[in-house]
């Protein structure tokens, strides 16, 4: 290659991967693998090498991950957040460890641990109290994001041990139960599914509301001790996460030793074999020295330990025949297309269906029945067709390009879509398809919690014509229960049981259950606390429903047209009638705080935010989670953050947690 034409390829290598950067850790939606990703970077650092004259200090392959956003206060961090040397192949691990051996001068004993598919934080504890935790950014700064980390379970508060100061690092997941979870819900309502758990985790972690980051469910796995003052001395990298764990802390799952390559690569391969059935994403395996003393001598390189490599996994991709596209109808009556296809063992499993999304997935990648495809699974879990195989086609047959259909399947009512939106729609209230997933929704454990009704058995349900809309499952016998399939004379009774225990669940369970378009746990919660019974809600107009926090115009609309249709509001009355309890439950100690809307930020002494968020609700007050020309006040304790520098840039009064009491005295 000529310099001309190696000088433009760099220039483009690096604009590419910058671009692909800022989709991955700043907008979370990445349009590449990180297969793909990795494969540019390497490009460019061989060119680089090729070329010296060309090279650059701020060159991708010279700096680390994204930027901080702008959306969060900035955090430079203690000690900087590198990443690692890649290697992808075996040739290259022993190259890794050749090194080493031959630089440390005798035997070397390493630790091979999972690399986690998530986001890198760092986490800060001053007296065994966490006070402040941050993203990676890029190495050096990253993004405060100490309130999110605050509700993720796996996040220690308080450590077993009074450390003066420590700062550890770690990487917050998303398991793949959740991100299955997730991902059903947001193809219910018609949105956008994650790519995968580490963009879902990536996404959750940075909101600006930490309800929604609770409502997910993160985990977190800790790796390394960044820097410690006042604690026990260290001297192996296993030792360090036998410590850590002591101290409370969730560590990597597997850390075993060995000395020999041979053996480093089995445990590398055995990770990749059963990767499909661990409940967290990896995108390879990290090697690493395990004596510190050693990781001293080798030292380290521009933005890397010299004494640790990642060696990454390709995507398992395989080519099998699409044998046809067949449609799904959700409980919105969202129509979700689906590949069934020739049975293809991927990724530990035998895949026989795939997810298509909408009518324009398929379009963009020119997917038609009788194709040959390429199959992967999204995050190890989802299988999603990647690609078409249009030069696999065969003379002679006909592969006609698909279109939703303009009726439902299920029940043969017309089918919509809005524009703007991807989603073709069933409007049949009643279609059965979209009956049995409004039911399995309304029984589910985030909503009206009836155990033992799990898919099969509302199917059944509805299949015999026993349950045709939600009142009616509060009108089951004993006898009509026993006539489906391996529900016999106890469990029964167990499900009749449940079924009246729901009855009290109150209103904020109720409206989720009712799966009104848009509306989550979280906002079900809010509509609850403002509205108090499901009367004063049915008749509430987008403008008020607007006046909730965090509630906008889009979900405003939804729910106002959810209690527009008659068949709703008769379902909900029939509900009422049969015993549901339609009022929240919200313990009211006096309305001393009435008409105040507070938002609250730091670390609090002797409460944590949500209990001071109950504790402000229950004399009258609201609670918001951002800061606003609106807001009454500003309950701030330590570390306060970007709401504390806003308050005071807006002029909102900030308080302790001493002025609320006072307050709610007087």
């Amino acid at each position: 290659m000529d310099k001309t034409t190696a000088k433009n390829r760099i220039e483009e290598l690096r604009k590419l991967l910058e671009y692909h950067r800022n989709k991955y850790y700043l907008e979370d939606s990445p349009e590449i693998s990180d297969f793909e990703f990795d494969a540019l970077m390497r490009e460019l650092e061989v060119l680089e090498t090729e070329f010296p004259e060309f090279d650059s200090a701020d060159s991708p392959s010279k700096t680390v991950g994204g930027k901080a956003s702008e959306k969060f206060e900035k955090v430079r961090h203690v000690v900087p957040m590198g990443s690692l040397t890649d290697v992808f192949s075996k040739e290259e691990l022993f190259a890794f460890l050749e090194r080493c051996n031959k630089e440390l001068d005798g035997k070397v004993e390493y630790v091979v641990e999972c690399k986690i598919d998530g986001l890198s934080v760092e986490l800060e504890y001053e007296n065994g109290k966490l006070v402040r935790g941050a993203t990676r950014g890029d190495g050096i700064v990253g993004e405060n994001i100490t309130e999110n980390l605050f509700v993720i379970d796996d996040v220690p508060k308080t450590l077993s041990e009074n450390i003066p100061y420590l700062c550890v690092r770690g990487e917050v997941y998303m398991p793949k139960t959740e991100f299955l979870r997730i991902n059903a819900e947001r193809e219910e309502k018609g949105e956008n599914c994650f790519a995968n758990p580490r963009n879902a985790a990536a996404g959750s972690l940075r909101q600006l509301d930490a309800r929604i980051t609770a409502s997910r469910k993160l985990s977190i796995f800790v790796f390394n001790v960044q820097k410690a003052e006042g604690m026990k001395t260290l001297l192996s990298h296993r030792e360090s996460l036998n410590y850590l764990s002591s101290l409370g802390f969730k560590v990597s799952p597997f850390c075993n030793s060995f000395t020999d390559a041979d053996d480093i690569y089995s445990e590398i391969l055995s990770f990749n074999e059963n990767r499909s059935s661990f409940d967290f994403d990896i995108d390879g395996a990290v090697v690493k020295v395990d004596d510190f003393s050693q990781r001293e001598v080798l030292g380290e390189i521009a933005n890397a330990p010299k004494w640790a490599a990642a060696y990454k996994y390709p995507p398992e991709e395989k080519v099998t025949r699409l044998l046809k596209i067949d449609i799904n109808v959700g409980r919105t009556g969202v129509l979700t297309p689906f590949a069934i296809l020739e049975p293809v063992h991927l990724a530990g499993t035998v895949v026989t269906k795939a997810t298509l999304h909408n009518e324009d997935f398929i379009r963009e990648r020119d997917v038609r029945q009788g194709d040959f495809v390429v199959v992967r699974k999204a995050g190890d879990i989802i299988p999603e067709i990647v690609r078409s195989c249009p030069e696999k086609r065969e003379n002679g047959l006909e592969y006609a390009e698909f279109s939703m259909p303009r009726v439902c399947p299920d029940c043969g009512e017309q089918v919509t879509r809005k524009a703007g939106e991807a989603a073709y729609r069933c409007t049949n209230e009643n279609c059965p398809a979209r009956i049995v997933r409004r039911l399995i929704h309304f029984v589910s454990r985030d909503a009206m919690n009836i155990e033992g009704l799990g898919e099969a058995q509302v199917a059944s349900l509805v299949g015999l014509g026993l349950v045709n809309d939600l009142p009616d499952i509060y009108t089951l016998t004993k006898e009509q229960l026993m006539t489906v399939d391996k529900v016999a004379d106890k469990s029964a009774e167990n499900l009749l049981a449940s079924i009246a225990g729901s009855k009290s669940a109150g209103l904020a369970r109720l409206i989720f259950a009712l799966g009104i378009r848009h509306v989550g746990k979280q906002t079900a919660i809010a509509l609850a606390e403002r509205f108090e019974t499901v009367e004063n809600l049915m008749d509430a107009d987008a403008d008020t429903l607007c006046s909730v926090d965090d509630i906008g115009k889009i979900v405003a609309e939804s729910i106002v047209s959810y209690f527009s249709s008659d068949y709703n509001r008769l379902a909900i009355a029939k509900l009422k009638e049969l015993g549901v309890d339609t009022t929240a439950h919200i313990e009211k100690k006096g309305s001393s705080l009435e008409g105040k809307t507070f938002v609250i930020t730091g670390t609090l002494s002797g409460m944590s935010r949500r209990e001071a968020g109950e504790y402000i609700t229950s004399h009258g007050g609201k609670v918001s989670s951002s800061v606003s020309k609106n807001t009454s006040f500003l309950l701030a304790g330590a570390d306060g953050g970007s709401k504390l520098q806003k308050a005071e840039k807006l002029g909102v009064p900030i308080i302790s947690l001493d002025d609320l009491n006072a307050m709610i005295a007087e």
